[in-house]
């Protein structure tokens, strides 16, 4: 593990919620799978695409492009809270993480590097790759779920970037935890910026679906922006949503 990590990685491994995820990972009732009566506990590298895991195979592996091929699972995994509303075709994971990122560029605040902003915003969910956009309805545990986001970030950075570009695996490490500890003004900023990105594209599938898909469960993450900036983005869309449906009242 990289030096310029230790911190962080001290932060996250002392913080409450690691703590369960270890004791979890020590439990076969919410971190494993049956396979012929045994026990399995998931592990980032079960679920590598078989062409990379091919490609890794050879002498001299080439890790960038192994690395990219598993990004590619973001491209092409929808969002599971818009999937279990019956929003097909919806949205992928890559293409949160893409306006996260544009909206991100968009911030005011002197105070925020707004580069550093874009650069969490593009990782902040890259371990979804292997693991997949897991909701609290999905019949994973939250404490699971971040065991096998740890795992997954872990796996990735030292065994595929960090062969590559042991700085960019650094940075990539350090961008994930920052965001999972909200340790700085931008992950914070990140954080609302993702429950913005999600109101926004929700209040799109609302006009979609002439006001007909009732989504009203997602627009509970208005309370979740803590940062003024955003809270008034949020505001200004909650005022757009409830002008919308007004008007759609007032034609029947």
């Amino acid at each position: 593990m990289f030096i310029g990590s230790i911190r962080l990685l001290r932060q996250y491994s002392n913080s409450a919620r690691v703590k369960t995820v270890v004791w979890n990972r020590m439990s076969t009732t919410t971190t494993s799978s049956m396979s012929n009566g045994i026990h399995k506990v998931w592990k980032p590298q079960d679920h590598i695409p078989s062409e990379v895991q091919v490609m890794l195979s050879k002498p001299q592996p080439n890790y960038i492009l192994s690395f990219l091929h598993v990004v590619q699972q973001l491209k092409i995994q929808r969002r599971t809270g818009w999937l279990d509303h019956d929003i097909n075709p919806c949205e992928s994971i890559a293409d949160h993480m893409y306006r996260m990122s544009i909206t991100s560029m968009l911030i005011n605040d002197t105070k925020v590097n707004r580069d550093k902003c874009v650069r969490i915003a593009l990782v902040h969910d890259i371990a979804e790759a292997l693991v997949g956009d897991i909701t609290p309805f999905g019949g994973v545990t939250k404490e699971e779920k971040h065991r096998r986001e740890w795992e997954t970030i872990q796996y990735l950075c030292e065994n595929l970037i960090e062969p590559h570009n042991r700085t960019a695996a650094e940075e990539i490490m350090n961008d994930w935890l920052a965001y999972e500890n909200i340790s700085s003004l931008e992950a914070r900023y990140v954080k609302d910026i993702d429950k913005y990105e999600m109101l926004v594209q929700c209040f799109e599938y609302e006009r979609a679906s002439n006001g007909q898909k009732n989504l009203e469960q997602f627009w509970s993450a208005v309370s979740s922006v803590k940062t003024e900036e955003v809270g008034s983005w949020v505001k200004d869309l909650c005022e757009e949503r409830r002008e919308y449906f007004a008007q759609l009242s007032r034609k029947k």
